[in-house]
């Protein structure tokens, strides 16, 4: 896997960066990557493979509605493989593990994405609007992903785990998505993650209200 830079990504990068919007703050960051394994991908990646068929010989889960069914499959494998690639090359300090990761990944559709986006990126899409003008976000958005990855040809999928496997979950976070954007014919995929912290986690309000309230029970059970 190799990091591809493209320009139409920075300048959205650059709004998402650090998005204030009072109580809360917006951050996203859209990353495009090659497919094409490098030397320690290659060794990675068999591993993954591994990992998955040995679990797969070791199930004996044979409902085409499992979860499992689709590991079955070698090019829904290789896919899987591909976004864990992705994703390590973006945290390589956390062991993702494929057996585990295949339950959080959602094949989703450019229809389903704007929805989310539409609800989620509604403020911040009215802030990029007073700074640009003429072009929405959304707008801006699709046509620098289909610069990068040609949207007609792509498979859209969304990324949640629970918390203690989201090495991307920070401190007050509000809500957070990662979606990726691959092309198998261009061995491209673009990796996005949204997500909304709130300022008053941050700012440590909230935790000063916890300390008083624990504080207000400590003096509830002395005698004065």
């Amino acid at each position: 896997m190799k990091y591809l830079e493209y320009t139409p990504l920075d300048r959205i990068n650059d709004f998402l960066s650090n998005l204030n919007l009072g109580e809360r703050t917006i951050e996203g960051c859209l990353e495009a990557y090659s497919c094409k394994h490098t030397g320690t991908d290659k060794k990675l990646s068999l591993s993954l493979e591994n990992e998955i068929l040995d679990h797969l010989g070791k199930s004996s889960d044979t409902d085409s509605s499992s979860p499992v069914e689709y590991l079955f499959s070698r090019s829904s494998r290789k896919t899987l493989i591909f976004l864990l690639l992705t994703l390590h090359h973006m945290y390589p300090d956390y062991d993702f593990s494929a057996v585990r990761a295949h339950e959080f990944f959602t094949e989703e559709s450019w229809d389903s994405f704007k929805q989310i986006f539409d609800v989620y990126m509604f403020e911040a899409s009215k802030e990029w609007l007073e700074e640009n003008e003429g072009s929405a976000l959304l707008e801006t958005l699709y046509k620098a992903l289909d610069e990068v990855v040609n949207l007609a040809e792509c498979e859209v999928y969304s990324y949640n785990p629970e918390a203690e496997a989201d090495p991307f979950l920070e401190k007050g976070a509000i809500w957070s998505y990662h979606f990726f954007f691959y092309n198998r014919k261009l061995k491209r995929v673009v990796s996005f993650r949204l997500s909304c912290l709130s300022n008053l986690v941050n700012d440590g309000f909230l935790d000063d209200e916890s300390s008083q309230e624990e504080d207000g029970e400590i003096f509830d059970d002395m005698d004065i």
